[in-house]
């Protein structure tokens, strides 16, 4: 199946209402019907202002970036950036093609 991966990229202590964004976002995605979604903290990383943050410093708590992916079809990730720009949140997305399904097989966890 075709799609794209749907990734937003915030600060780990920006709220929208009280609550985190990433809390937000994920059950946003969930209301909207999208079947799954992921929360990724960074452990470094630097922005378009070029100052590097990691998360070995105890004082940059709430300093580092969350990924929230979200792996989509074109329908749902349109849905969804109607769902973040509905609320007017300035938030950076990227938007990348995907190709995704599952693999069959066995589920438990026995090896053959």
């Amino acid at each position: 199946m075709n799609g794209v991966c749907l990734r937003f990229y915030t600060r780990e202590d920006q709220r929208v209402h009280g609550i985190l964004f990433y809390e937000w976002l994920l059950e946003q995605a969930k209301k909207a019907g999208i079947h799954g979604g992921t929360a990724f903290k960074s452990m470094a990383g630097y922005g378009r202002h070029g100052v590097t943050h990691e998360s070995k410093f105890f004082e940059l708590a709430g300093d580092l970036t969350v990924e929230i992916e979200f792996i989509v079809t074109d329908p749902e990730a349109a849905k969804l950036l109607d769902v973040v720009k509905d609320a007017r949140i300035r938030v950076f997305h990227a938007r990348v093609p995907a190709e995704f399904g599952f693999i069959e097989g066995v589920t438990s966890s026995a090896t053959p």
